[in-house]
């Protein structure tokens, strides 16, 4: 069902349709379970037109681009590296010292992933920040009001929301949206769609499932070839 919505809304944006977007907002587990190929893949064949996350997706996308690792964890191996701990800092001074994750891209520091993708896909990307932040990264919002505004505006024209894998996006996002507004979320921690349950957005469905496999199954209904 979900598969089928996102094709229509796909060529309804090609279209130029008034609802036609397809929202994610993401948290860094989508990295860290294996879900970044399936989201680019998805951002880059035109599924995704908006993107709320983190300082942490846009930093352990950029560390798996740039050292192979999320948060210090090989990915293809799944297990630490030598200094992988520090990892997820030199790639956030990388991009800092570079100026932006746009210049970062565009000059070829960071080829792919994520981020990649929606540089190059003219993905529409809220980052909003917390205390606990590394960094940030550049373009990162530290004031929440100011993040919460931007979100704001990027909601209009949002046809689909998916929030997986944070519960701090997925909670923010939800508050924003429109009742009329179909949103799935997807979690391994049940108590998140509850959550956003329980704070009015009574339209998500809730999916208690790991976002890799989440992201996996759907890129394949939509026609990616693993």
């Amino acid at each position: 069902d979900i598969a089928r919505r996102m094709r229509a809304l796909r060529d309804e944006h090609r279209a130029g349709g008034p609802r036609a977007k397809v929202l994610l907002a993401g948290g860094p587990a989508i990295i860290h379970a294996g879900g970044r190929d399936a989201l680019t893949w998805l951002i880059e064949e035109g599924f995704i037109q908006v993107l709320f996350c983190g300082n942490a997706l846009a930093a352990h996308d950029m560390e798996a681009d740039l050292y192979g690792t999320s948060l210090g964890y090989a990915i293809n191996a799944g297990r630490a590296v030598p200094h992988g701990h520090a990892h997820h800092l030199r790639t956030i001074n990388r991009i800092r010292a570079i100026g932006s994750i746009r210049a970062a891209v565009e000059t070829g520091v960071i080829k792919s992933g994520i981020m990649a993708a929606c540089v190059k896909t003219g993905v529409e990307v809220v980052m909003a920040g917390t205390i606990r932040d590394d960094g940030p990264l550049p373009g990162v919002m530290t004031d929440s009001m100011r993040a919460q505004a931007a979100m704001r505006a990027a909601v209009p024209g949002v046809g689909l929301a998916l929030l997986v894998a944070s519960t701090l996006h997925a909670v923010a996002t939800g508050n924003l949206l429109p009742a009329s507004v179909p949103t799935v979320c997807v979690d391994i921690n049940a108590s998140v769609p509850t959550k956003l349950a329980d704070r009015g957005s009574f339209q998500a469905v809730g999916l208690v499932m790991d976002a890799a496999s989440f992201l996996g199954e759907l890129s394949r209904h939509l026609g990616r070839r693993v």
